[in-house]
């Protein structure tokens, strides 16, 4: 089903993922899911699945983990792909056979996710549970949105701070990152700080819009 790039992150947790990775040629894609393959084969893995890589500087790439279930940044593979994951994982656990078949896998375009998390940025993310007052959810072509937020929601201080992901798809890499620039603007939730003014300032950076992004790129500011 193709890569995922997630090296934007701030203390090893991820911020913004998107497919194809724009580090990665189709020399490098064949290998990475070569090996992808060939290690679930090997444990006998049956459903949905990811094998997480570190790539160095070289290209050379080592095996981290494997997350033995649908990941938070699913949403991008599925735009790229058109395939519905968690409905094929229910397949699968229901003992039926996938709906597609490997030949039926066709990457078009480009796809960024972004984790709107309740963090405050300006006080070193701390965490900003409380009601929502306003609340206005982006829209249009190649947008998505998951979330269960809503006008009046409040947002409690004992669970995970992620309140929404913003999924944008285009035709490439530059119309994908256009449209997340549009949709982050109109994105507006009031009575909370949100991570939203920083995924646009790491949107509108040079060193991201070049793809020059590995896991240090918010500290090198």
């Amino acid at each position: 089903l193709g890569e995922r790039e997630c090296s934007i992150q701030r203390r090893h947790q991820k911020l913004l993922e998107e497919s194809p990775s724009p580090a990665v040629n189709e020399e490098m894609r064949r290998k990475l899911g070569d090996a992808a393959i060939k290690g679930a084969q090997s444990i006998g893995y049956v459903s949905a699945g990811t094998m997480e890589f570190l790539m160095d500087k070289n290209g050379d790439f080592y095996f981290m983990e494997m997350n033995t279930r649908i990941q938070v940044e699913h949403p991008v593979t599925e735009m790229v792909t058109g395939i519905d994951l968690v409905k094929e994982q229910i397949l699968i656990a229901a003992g039926e056979e996938l709906s597609v078949s490997q030949e039926d896998v066709e990457q078009r375009g480009h796809a960024i996710e972004v984790r709107i998390n309740a963090e405050d940025p300006e006080k070193g993310f701390a965490p900003s549970p409380g009601k929502i007052e306003l609340l206005h959810l982006p829209g249009g072509p190649g947008v998505r949105i998951d979330t269960h937020i809503y006008q009046g929601y409040t947002i409690p201080p004992y669970y995970d701070s992620l309140i929404a992901k913003l999924i944008v798809h285009g035709r490439d890499r530059n119309e994908a990152i256009s449209r997340m620039r549009r949709a982050l603007e109109e994105f507006l939730v009031q009575g909370i700080a949100t991570t939203i003014p920083l995924h646009q300032k790491i949107v509108e950076d040079p060193r991201f819009v070049a793809g020059d992004i590995d896991t240090h790129f918010l500290e090198r500011g």
